[in-house]
């Protein structure tokens, strides 16, 4: 029988219930959710903690027990800040946890890294890898000998081609498409349901079919 391991969640909305269904089947028990705003708590019997403050109040109280493991439970574009958190949540002597849905495949010679979540009916396919704090999002596929910097997020839906370099924080959104040995840049963010058919700069938005650079007026 599997020992149960306690997890925490930082983030206490939509993307927490996500999460936490994927936890089924686990060996792995969520015990509470942080957020930095004080929420009524979208799990019956989850208590919400109030930020940090709030989180090592709720460690203290626990006297002695074993640290419970981490997962982020935010989504959306804000890889900076689940890779920020993250780092601070490690330096209390916390480690991440990483999530597979058991309807996720993932190949065998697949790389997925510390804290990252592949979830329900998603796929990671032959060679690709995935890094730090990766969201990989229900429906998605990362096909073979793609590479996933730390902190993005694969929006629900959205297929990456092979070969394709997405660095960090960036953001694609749901339903996109990003053709083969392309790369998105640091911190972009591809809009949802758009194809991208050529290279993303660093902090670009791109929107479309083909993509195009946003325009703001």
């Amino acid at each position: 029988m599997q020992t149960q391991r306690e997890v925490i969640f930082w983030g206490a909305k939509g993307h927490a219930r996500v999460l936490n269904e994927a936890l089924s089947g686990s060996n792995m028990t969520l015990v509470a959710l942080v957020d930095n705003q004080p929420l009524v708590s979208p799990l019956p019997g989850i208590p919400v903690l109030l930020g940090r403050v709030g989180l090592e109040n709720w460690l203290s109280e626990r006297k002695g027990a074993p640290k419970p493991g981490f997962a982020l439970a935010i989504g959306g574009s804000l890889g900076l800040e689940r890779l920020k958190l993250a780092q601070e949540m490690t330096m209390m002597g916390l480690a991440p946890v990483t999530i597979v849905h058991t309807r996720a495949f993932v190949a065998n010679d697949a790389e997925i890294g510390d804290g990252s979540q592949v979830l329900a009916l998603s796929a990671v396919c032959a060679n690709a890898r995935l890094g730090a704090c990766v969201i990989a999002n229900t429906s998605c596929s990362i096909d073979h000998d793609t590479v996933i910097e730390d902190g993005v997020h694969v929006g629900p839906g959205a297929h990456i081609a092979g070969e394709v370099l997405v660095q960090e924080c960036a953001f694609i959104g749901a339903g996109a498409v990003i053709l083969p040995r392309l790369k998105i840049g640091r911190c972009a963010i591809v809009g949802a349901g758009a194809v991208v058919t050529r290279n993303v700069s660093d902090n670009q938005t791109v929107v479309g079919n083909p993509a195009r650079p946003l325009r703001i007026h």
